[in-house]
């Protein structure tokens, strides 16, 4: 028995040895991730605020009129564009999207009216940016509330009090971050030994092994094992950059996480294996895979999270294998689970392991 283990070992060794020697290899489970963790990380970043792009045409000298000019200037929900001078420079930027509403404050706007200054404030705004509108008139309302306070004492019969939640929310990046590790498995787990397998088949490779002691279980256990070991150093590049590009605030325990993306990549990687032990050639092992990883891709929550899509929907992507690989992370990353705390996660990926190497011992063929 201790002699099958060190067969084992031995061509985990060499398939590791093998990866990190070629660059391809290492471009597709390394650098190929990351790219989409910047493009996504710099769509949902947590650094991006909400905020309404909008123009400032000041048609009046008062001082409410200044006052009102430079509160919306000074606002985090405003983005002036201060380029804009006049009506046919603002409606052009609308017309391109360029611009969310253009505020127009009149000449009349804070003149003395019975001893107490007053006017009224147009927001123009376009169709296509009816939400956007909206929100900057409601904005707007709620400054001139405090304006108008200065000026007349009203009490209010009815108020409303906010009060903060100590509950810790998720950000987009939060949910995009699990999902790109998802990514990456799938990646490792799939497209790995769909690619391998058929060229060693070629190459006659796999023919040779089948003429040796090596039984079919040690040699997926030493895939599965150098498999790991890549999978941690890919995915260790990802917190490493999501942390420092991106403040990305890990609350689990790092040996939990690896734990779990050790099993993840184990189940995952049964695909692979299947597909690729399957096929004789890479024209029979492309499209296979393809029709099983896109709807895990898209369906699982990998690029936006599932709770967006019907509900119908969101069922059928939870008998998916991804999903609870992609959820499990999500708790574990950034919601400070344990491993005690995931049992129907840990149980999906347990059923699916079964089905999913019953199904790889099947198939697999040596040539």
């Amino acid at each position: 028995m201790k002699g099958k283990f060190l067969t084992v070992f031995v061509f985990a060794r060499l398939n590791t040895k093998r990866f990190f020697r070629d660059k391809l290899a290492i471009f597709f489970a390394v650098l190929f991730p990351l790219i989409f963790l910047f493009v996504f990380g710099g769509i949902f970043s947590k650094n991006n605020n909400t905020s309404f792009k909008v123009a400032v045409i000041n048609h009046s000298n008062t001082q409410a009129a200044n006052s009102l000019a430079s509160s919306i200037n000074h606002s985090k929900l405003f983005k002036v564009d201060a380029t804009v001078m006049n009506m046919t420079e603002a409606n052009s930027k609308m017309s391109k999207n360029q611009l969310d509403s253009t505020i127009i404050i009149p000449s009349n706007f804070g003149v003395l009216s019975k001893g107490i200054p007053s006017g009224k404030v147009n927001v123009l705004y376009s169709v296509n940016s009816d939400q956007a509108g909206s929100a900057v008139v409601s904005v707007l309302n709620s400054q001139l509330q405090g304006l108008n306070a200065k000026y007349v004492k009203v009490n209010m019969p009815f108020s409303v009090v906010g009060t903060k939640s100590t509950n810790k929310t998720l950000t987009a990046f939060d949910y995009t971050f699990s999902g790109l590790l998802g990514f990456s498995i799938i990646g490792l787990g799939i497209f790995g030994p769909i690619n391998v397998f058929p060229e060693l088949k070629k190459q006659g490779i796999l023919r040779r092994f089948h003429t040796t002691p090596l039984r079919v279980w040690q040699y997926f256990l030493a895939t599965m094992i150098s498999q790991a070991i890549v999978g941690l150093v890919a995915i260790a590049v990802l917190f490493i950059a999501a942390i420092t590009v991106f403040h990305l605030k890990v609350t689990g325990n790092y040996l939990e996480i690896a734990l779990y993306i050790v099993l993840s990549i184990a189940t995952i990687l049964g695909i692979g294996l299947a597909l690729g032990g399957w096929a004789k050639n890479e024209r029979q092992a492309a499209p296979l895979s393809n029709i099983i990883v896109f709807p895990m891709i898209f369906l699982s929550g990998t690029f936006f999270p599932t709770f967006l899509m019907p509900i119908w929907l969101q069922k059928v992507s939870g008998y998916l294998p991804l999903t609870p690989v992609i959820n499990g992370l999500r708790l574990l990353t950034t919601e400070g689970y344990h491993l005690v705390n995931l049992g129907p996660q840990l149980l999906a990926l347990g059923i699916w392991i079964i089905i999913i190497y019953f199904i790889a011992f099947r198939v697999f063929r040596w040539e």
